[in-house]
Formats: structure tokens, C-alpha cells, sequence
């Protein structure tokens, strides 16, 4: 699966912006269908960060969401403010 296929969108509420300032993390919606280390490699391809941890979560609308802790040599807003986000 291309990398631009697997991560939808980024997630701007004011929750995932409160992990990105406070806790170092990102979040996207993703592919429903892509595992882990699919999502961890695409994450890796489209901003040449290795993510230390993925965490995944399906909401009750049916979309999944991945969370990405990034170290801390990199910080989430400067990615975030890269997109666009902030």
C-alpha cells in the first residue's frame, strides 16, 4: 500500500493537540485495514522520523485512529506546524 493511502488525514482536535504539546505524539486517521507496521513504515516514509511507539484505536463511527510517539530529538509540533496544522 502507497504511504498516502495508509494515513488519511491528520487529526486536529483539542485533544491531539494537547498530546502533541504535552506528550510528544500525533494523530491520524488511517487506512481501517493497515497493521501497525504499515503504518509505523509509511509514518517513516513521508517524514523520515521512526516513531518510537504506534498505538491504534477504532472508533464506534468505524474509522481508525493512530497515535505516534515520536522521540524526543523531534519535537510533534514542528511536524505539526509542517502540515499546516498550527
Amino acid at each position: 500500500m502507497d504511504a498516502f493511502n495508509i494515513l488519511k488525514h491528520t487529526l486536529s482536535t483539542e485533544k491531539s493537540i494537547r498530546m502533541m504539546e504535552s506528550d510528544n505524539k500525533l494523530v491520524f486517521v488511517v487506512e481501517r485495514k493497515a497493521s501497525k507496521v504499515e503504518l509505523k513504515k509509511a509514518f517513516e516514509d513521508m517524514f523520515k522520523i521512526k516513531p518510537i511507539k504506534v498505538y491504534t484505536i477504532i472508533t464506534s463511527k468505524g474509522t481508525k485512529k493512530a497515535i505516534f510517539k515520536l522521540p524526543q530529538d523531534k519535537p510533534a509540533i514542528d511536524v505539526a506546524t509542517q502540515l499546516g496544522i498550527i
